[in-house]
């Protein structure tokens, strides 16, 4: 992802400021951002060039903002099938967040008219955080703003803990002066941004899980039997259900209580060799007169470095069963070396959950 920020966007970057500036050195920055910048890592390539590209613009911030602007309106779109052609817009959008923290009218300013070029999720956490009534001031008009990306903006900038973005403490202690914002959005004509306002609860939910089961009832109440809401629902208590939270399951629709029969889990192997995989299977049986609507999980319970177990929630099959009905059901986990993951020897487990429920484990040993 890196190679996102090399000598092409660069060059981009390079065009477009000598574009709408006649004494932009479009030669002398290109040269000097491109040197050692096969060493920086992604956000190192990001913070290179903002640094490089300080020295090229006015000291005076808002000079800049007037060039920022511009920006736009000169920008090479690129190919509108790469979906990382954005990524040259990274850091002229981050550019802002650390000369223009000081002067937070303008600055919001450049980053509502430049978050359609790269999002501008990233850059407006520092005003949050500093200038936190001033910015949901902006967000209360924003929400109405006809660009998509300007309203997702609202909701992606404001969420708690935005991977790789400044986590916002206040709304991870208090979410509830974002709820408005979501509640406004919840029903916005771009998936873009219904999925943002999912994914802000989803985060909301792994401090606050009651405010979002509260929050999506009463949207569920307000507006019955909308698809749209529904899958907005399902995708902000994803996190929920992993964890088996009863409330979350209820909401969904899922049986409270489920009455099944489980049978012992079967292995292919007690004993599994590094790099190989493992199967396993096992059986519902219904002992319900009627329709049970089900949620199928399993946890696999790794060894850690320093030998203690961990517990990852995968999802297996979610399904209705029918009353007296069994079901077999199977899957294979492979434990092939990955990035993200380094596997250790020892006893591992397979955990089986219904509904968030704990039904039946079954121990083999990764050799």
């Amino acid at each position: 992802m890196k190679n996102n920020l090399s000598k092409p966007a660069i060059i981009r970057i390079a065009n477009v400021f000598s574009t709408i500036l006649n004494d932009f050195n479009k030669e002398e920055f290109i040269f000097q951002t491109l040197s050692g910048i096969d060493e920086l890592e992604l956000k190192q390539r990001v913070s290179h060039i903002i640094h490089i590209l300080n020295t090229h613009l006015p000291n005076d911030f808002y000079m800049t903002s007037q060039i920022l602007l511009q920006v736009k309106e000169n920008w090479d779109w690129g190919e509108p099938d790469d979906s990382y052609n954005s990524f040259a817009a990274w850091p002229i959008i981050d550019y802002v967040s650390i000369y223009g923290i000081e002067y937070p009218e303008i600055s919001l300013e450049v980053l509502k008219n430049l978050t359609c070029l790269f999002s501008a999720e990233f850059a407006i956490r520092p005003f949050i955080v500093k200038y936190p009534e001033y910015c949901l001031s902006q967000f209360k008009l924003w929400i109405n703003d006809e660009d998509e990306h300007v309203r997702r903006l609202v909701s992606e900038g404001t969420r708690p803990r935005l991977p790789w973005g400044l986590q916002l403490k206040q709304f991870i202690k208090d979410p509830t002066p974002n709820l408005p914002l979501l509640d406004h959005l919840k029903m916005d004509k771009s998936l873009y941004v219904r999925r943002s306002v999912a994914n802000h609860l989803n985060d909301i939910a792994k401090d606050n899980a009651d405010v979002v089961i509260n929050t999506c009832k009463t949207w569920c109440k307000s507006v019955s039997k909308n698809k749209e809401l529904q899958w907005l629902v399902k995708h902000a208590t994803r996190t929920l259900i992993k964890a088996g939270h009863k409330d979350a399951f209820s909401l969904l629709g899922y049986t409270q209580d489920p009455k099944i029969k489980v049978s012992n889990i079967n292995l292919s192997h007690n004993k599994v060799e590094m790099g190989k995989e493992v199967s396993f299977e096992f059986e519902l049986n219904s002992d319900s007169d009627k329709q049970q609507n089900l949620v199928i999980d399993y946890a696999l319970h790794f060894i850690k470095a320093n030998g203690q177990q961990s517990a990852k929630v995968f999802k297996l099959k979610t399904l209705f069963l029918a009353r007296n009905e069994t079901c077999l059901l199977s899957k294979k986990h492979s434990f092939k070396a990955i990035s993200t993951r380094k596997y250790y020897i020892g006893e591992h487990k397979i955990e089986i959950f219904i509904n968030g429920v704990s039904v039946k484990t079954k121990s083999f040993d990764l050799v």
